[in-house]
């Protein structure tokens, strides 16, 4: 990610005024002169306090990446731009045959990814590494995510927030095309990808290697209302609606490194306004409505293994209507959470007992209809409430963080902007 205007890179080791980036920078800067904390003692560095602007916080331990300090600071409002590219300054790729391939990638999974747009700056190699996805992939492996929320209050714009460094990203504006002029959209994020899918045979993608929007190849067969959910570069989606109204027992995969759709064994029974989630290693179907209008209140497992679906019967009891949005749920540790919008609680599943525990409340100002217009996801470590309250003079969308625990949820308000507060749709990419 680049900043607005000439960006700069902000270390402890370095001074703390606001200096211009150079081909070395941050990055040779920490390598040469041997600050860069060792795998060992990473995780003592995570653990520095930070202020959050409601006091201070440990930072979490590892597998979240250490994200230097940059010079806006915590809390700030200035936006910064979502490429993951940027101008090439440097004129020759001898920095990582100096420093040593390994050595270097090793450094570079360290940085958060907001930091790569001015990585990828530096030479031609560094910009390779950036825009053709391949740091993305290491941190995969290496087990290394950053997960950011995207989310639409307008048509055809977007949002992004990093809650790291707590700060606004800018995501271009989606191309105009009059399938994507209503509210009635879905979308999913997966690997570097934002999906968008309209009711028609037309998917958007947005990509963080080019910061742009490009057509996608369509599913197999398109849908809306469907349930989805994603894991590493992988995608699963299930049941929905086509374009006659037909409500589908089908799903399908995605690959986002392939950008390709393979068709999975179908549900055992058709659904649509489902959700999904993945959980132990296994992709869940929650809820949803069949053809007579019945809410479903069974769930459905699918085992990647063998292949094969399960009917878990009153998995989702409670959580949805027919008139109601789908069952809000996201998974985090695997453990499945729910947001019950008819009572505002937080519930979590006891999974061998097969029922909902309430845990707490919402935040306060969250408003929905019918919990439509609210947006509750696993975010990390931690669950995330987006939403906020609607007034005669306009809106602001309020996000809200807890991560779970023993106790009941206690929110922490982390962002708030002035901005339309029905959120159509909303996605967390971990990369």
């Amino acid at each position: 990610m680049m900043l607005e205007g000439n960006s700069c890179l902000i270390s402890r080791s370095l001074p703390s005024s606001c200096e211009p980036e150079t081909q070395w920078a941050y990055l040779s800067h920490e390598v040469l002169n041997g600050k860069r904390p060792a795998p060992e003692d990473a995780e003592a560095e995570d653990m520095d306090e930070v202020d959050c602007g409601g006091g201070k916080r440990s930072k979490p331990p590892s597998p979240q990446p250490h994200t230097p300090d940059i010079s806006e600071g915590h809390g700030s409002s200035r936006h910064v731009a979502a490429s993951g590219g940027g101008e090439e300054h440097g004129n020759g790729s001898s920095l990582i045959g100096a420093i040593g391939r390994d050595l270097t990638i090793n450094c570079l999974l360290r940085l958060s990814r907001s930091d790569y747009g001015s990585v990828a700056s530096l030479n031609k190699d560094f910009r390779s590494l950036v825009r053709n996805g391949e740091i993305y992939r290491l941190r995969r492996q290496s087990g290394v995510a950053e997960h950011w929320v995207y989310f639409s209050c307008n048509v055809l714009e977007w949002d992004a927030y990093d809650p790291y460094r707590e700060r606004w990203i800018q995501v271009p504006k989606m191309p105009p095309d009059e399938c994507f002029m209503c509210s009635d959209k879905e979308s999913l994020a997966v690997g570097t990808e934002l999906l968008v899918f309209a009711m028609a045979h037309i998917v958007f993608r947005y990509s963080i290697l080019t910061n742009s929007w490009t057509r996608a190849d369509p599913m197999i067969s398109p849908r809306c209302l469907f349930g989805s959910t994603s894991v590493g570069a992988k995608a699963y989606v299930a049941g929905g609606t086509d374009s006659s109204g037909r409500i589908l027992s089908s799903a399908e995969m995605y690959d986002s490194e392939t950008h390709s759709w393979t068709p999975l064994p179908s549900m055992n029974r058709a659904r649509k306004m489902c959700s999904g989630v993945f959980m132990d290693g296994k992709f869940y179907v929650v809820g949803g409505v069949a053809s007579n209008n019945k809410v479903l209140t069974c769930g459905e497992e699918y085992d990647l293994k063998r292949r094969s679906w399960r009917v878990i019967e009153n998995m989702s009891e409670g959580l949805n209507g027919v008139t109601g949005a789908p069952p809000l749920i996201a998974v985090v540790n695997n453990e499945l959470y729910a947001a019950d919008y008819s009572e505002k609680d937080v519930k979590k599943y006891d999974k061998q007992n097969n029922k909902w525990i309430t845990l707490g409340k919402l935040p306060e100002r969250s408003v929905s209809m019918n919990g439509w217009g609210l947006a509750f996801r696993a975010c990390g470590d931690r669950l995330i409430v987006i939403g906020g309250p609607r007034t005669s003079i306009g809106g602001t969308i309020e996000l809200n963080s807890w991560t779970p625990d023993e106790r009941p949820p206690v929110w922490n308000l982390i962002a708030r902007r002035p901005s339309g507060n029905f959120v159509y749709n909303c996605a967390v990419m971990g990369c």
